[in-house]
């Protein structure tokens, strides 16, 4: 099927983000709750430890949440930049303090996984979050609630319109 400049292919860029937020942010939320649940906090602080990144056991669960908590934005396609920016961030270190040393391929423990993450979440920083997000929504619903016209709203933003419009 070609797209073109037609409808269809405004429709598919419209949601084109979804699958990359949806993969990306269900690897970071598991990711992130794996490093918070049962026996993962002390775990990940004793390697965390072990990597010189101390102390180990507040870096494990901030780490954890940070990550949790991307993902859930990810996901919802809301805060989407500052989840991207917070994934670079836990990726880089990863990069740097784990899988860099050992190499390009994910089967000896290098970094072609992270690399992976790291571009999804470059994807997602560099773009918005299409019409199936709760930005989106939240966007549309202040305007409806306060009865403005939407053109009104596009010209002359309000300060949560603009954070949104930062996060994403």
């Amino acid at each position: 099927m070609r797209l073109g400049g037609g409808v269809a292919a405004r429709r598919a860029e419209e949601i084109a983000d979804l699958p990359v937020r949806l993969a990306l942010g269900g690897t970071m939320l598991y990711h992130g709750l794996s490093k918070l649940r049962g026996e993962g906090p002390a775990q990940t602080s004793q390697m965390f430890e072990s990597l010189g990144l101390t102390p180990g056991r507040p870096l494990a669960i901030a780490t954890g949440v940070t990550e949790a908590l991307a993902g859930a934005a990810a996901i919802l396609g809301i805060g989407t930049r500052a989840a991207a920016l917070a994934v670079l961030a836990t990726q880089a270190v990863a990069i740097w303090k784990v899988h860099g040393p050992k190499g390009y391929s994910n089967m000896q423990g290098g970094m072609e996984y992270n690399l992976s993450i790291a571009a999804m979440s470059l994807g997602l920083l560099l773009t918005h979050p299409g019409v199936l997000s709760l930005h989106r929504a939240a966007t549309r619903g202040r305007a409806r609630a306060r009865g403005v016209p939407g053109w009104l709203t596009r010209a002359q933003p309000g300060f949560a319109d603009r954070a949104l419009a930062v996060m994403h």
